[in-house]
């Protein structure tokens, strides 16, 4: 079995941190969302994998590199233009052969890992095997129709009239089969080579498509309350680790990494939460569910429930929380006089001032 990986989508929720960084890039607990799917791809035992890339191919590159260090042997494949899941399989043909293959978003995320979905397809071998999971806003994602049996008997991709409340989790396993499928596909509304009319292409002929509706965790991280749910998540498994350096003015309660490098001086951190390498705390407080990324600085400033990206400094704030600060940020008070903001903002940027 090979793995296809799909990393050149744009993150236009995500902006502006994409206008400058790929979304699968952005960290949670410190690492990047993608490295957790490849890391559960490898798990699985699968050593081949596609990686679909787009305009942010350098970045992904070379922060993903020939896949050595998940154990893995990765294949670039530039896709022009994000023209559906679908149309990523179909540049995908020549690396997936007519192996089996597992097809992973690379903005999601699982619990648990892909082990036991990976294991029934390998025993039963259907044309295709989805997984499902119930949401609150079905007609944001590709949605899934069952019958009394709970068969699939239709899929449709982000419906304006959802039949159902069954998402589909951006993890999708096939047979060779599907590529019949995607070559007779036409572009959707969206003007996308949708994978769910792939996969009804399948059922409308006679090939088995098999589902599993899941209870565990699963987020598609595209827009930062997601993005700060699963960071919390994540930060929740962490185990006290301190391999930077504490002073004895600091106080570290609960669940707390500090990580090489980093610096916390008369500082008080309640986990869980992370501190990166070179990071530096001096008179802050940090809270629980924050990561604090390598070479950032924190001080005379309060933060939690939060993602802060490398390099970036914060000073002399009294309350930052449910925050996502890019690279190179820095933020500081505005001065007493005169009371106005002073703002410099990027393109879709999103600022909530408390007057």
């Amino acid at each position: 079995m090979k793995a296809l990986v799909l990393a050149g989508g744009s993150g236009t929720r995500l902006r502006p941190i994409t206008h400058t960084s790929a979304k699968q890039l952005v960290p949670v607990a410190n690492k990047p969302v993608l490295f957790y799917g490849l890391e559960a791809i490898a798990a699985a035992g699968v050593r081949e994998i596609g990686i679909v890339v787009g305009s942010t191919h350098a970045e992904i590159e070379a922060a993903v590199g020939d896949g050595s260090r998940f154990g893995v042997e990765v294949t670039y494949l530039r896709q022009e233009a994000p023209l559906g899941l679908a149309h990523a399989v179909l540049i995908a043909r020549e690396f997936l052969g007519e192996d089996d293959f597992v097809m992973y978003l690379g903005d999601n995320f699982i619990v648990g890992g892909i082990n036991g979905v990976i294991e029934r397809f390998v025993r039963d071998r259907p044309a295709a095997q989805i997984m499902l999971t119930q949401v609150a806003n079905p007609s944001q994602f590709g949605v899934a129709e069952l019958d009394g049996d709970g068969r699939v008997v239709a899929l449709e991709e982000k419906p304006r009239r959802p039949k159902s409340d069954l998402a589909l989790v951006g993890v999708y396993l096939f047979t060779s089969a599907v590529h019949e499928a995607v070559g007779e596909l036409k572009p959707s509304w969206r003007h996308e080579l949708e994978i769910t009319d792939a996969i009804q292409w399948l059922i409308d002929h006679d090939h088995r498509v098999e589902s599993s509706v899941i209870s565990g965790y699963w987020k598609d991280t595209g827009n930062v309350a997601d993005m700060l749910e699963v960071n919390r998540l994540v930060l929740e498994s962490v185990e006290t680790r301190i391999e930077g350096s504490v002073d004895a003015a600091s106080e570290l309660i609960g669940r707390v990494v500090v990580e090489p490098g980093a610096v916390i001086e008369r500082s008080r951190i309640v986990g869980p939460a992370i501190v990166g390498g070179g990071a530096r705390i001096q008179d802050s407080y940090v809270g629980p569910f924050t990561s604090i990324a390598a070479d950032c600085v924190v001080a005379g400033s309060e933060i939690e429930y939060s993602i802060v990206l490398p390099r970036a400094s914060i000073t002399g704030v009294r309350r930052i929380e449910s925050s996502l600060i890019g690279h190179d940020v820095v933020v500081t008070p505005a001065p007493s006089m005169p009371r106005a903001h002073r703002l410099v903002l990027g393109d879709h940027s999103q600022v909530q001032i408390s007057s």
